[in-house]
């Protein structure tokens, strides 16, 4: 008897020690279940935290690239408006010929029947109608038939004048398309080419004065030729 409550007691404790050491292995897994899932949810907000992170490097990146190619275009729109008027400066400055395309023809104090004395401008053989423009910026002083004022043998003419005591005269013109008053640009258009009053051809006469009538002319091919037109 006392040999069988022995041995039932050694088996009753070898069964709660069997279950305690299961109890344990369960809660030892309950607690590894809990810290492996507290990891997952830390790398997650890790990787969450490093994606938004890398979004804003991305984006403030973005940012600065616009604003550097913003910068850059600014900086070339003003260079070119800046060439632009520093171009618009020079055309100011400078003088041009009076027409395009032409052959030069009687010139400055040649002598010839065609003249009361000797004649008193170049002449820029081109057909009738072709642009004249400005030589030089000024202001228009004198427009119309009869010279202008400065007879009929120069036929429709216009007479500009140009910055220190300079004047520019354009005769023997088929229209005239500016009014006295009016400021003109160099290069502008001014009229066109004919062969009205004594001519011999179609022509355009071309006079630099220092005044604004005739009689004051002074070699045109020689003064353009100074202010770097060739001529």
């Amino acid at each position: 008897m006392s040999s069988r409550v022995t041995s039932r007691s050694s088996r009753t404790s070898l069964l709660r020690s069997r279950a305690a050491v299961l109890a344990a292995g369960l809660g030892m897994s309950v607690v590894l279940g809990a810290g492996v899932a507290a990891a997952a949810d830390a790398t997650s907000a890790s990787s969450a935290a490093s994606a938004v992170k890398a979004q804003a490097a991305a984006q403030a990146k973005a940012a600065a690239s616009a604003k550097k190619a913003a910068q850059a275009a600014a900086a070339k729109k003003a260079a070119a408006e800046k060439a632009a008027q520093a171009a618009a400066a020079r055309k100011a400055a400078s003088w041009m010929h009076p027409v395009e395309k032409y052959r030069l023809s009687a010139s400055f104090n040649q002598a010839g029947g065609m003249w009361q004395s000797t004649h008193s401008g170049q002449d820029f053989a081109v057909p009738s109608g072709t642009d004249v423009v400005a030589a030089h910026g000024g202001t228009v002083v004198k427009a119309g038939g009869n010279g202008a004022g400065d007879g009929p043998a120069y036929g429709n003419a216009i007479v500009i004048r140009h910055g220190n005591g300079t004047y520019s005269q354009y005769a023997h013109l088929s229209r005239i398309d500016v009014r006295v008053g009016q400021v003109v640009a160099t290069g502008q258009h001014i009229a066109r080419s004919g062969n009205t009053g004594n001519s011999s051809g179609p022509h355009l006469h071309f006079e630099i004065r220092t005044t604004p009538n005739y009689g004051s002319a002074v070699d045109p091919v020689a003064f353009l030729r100074a202010k770097g037109v060739t001529v």
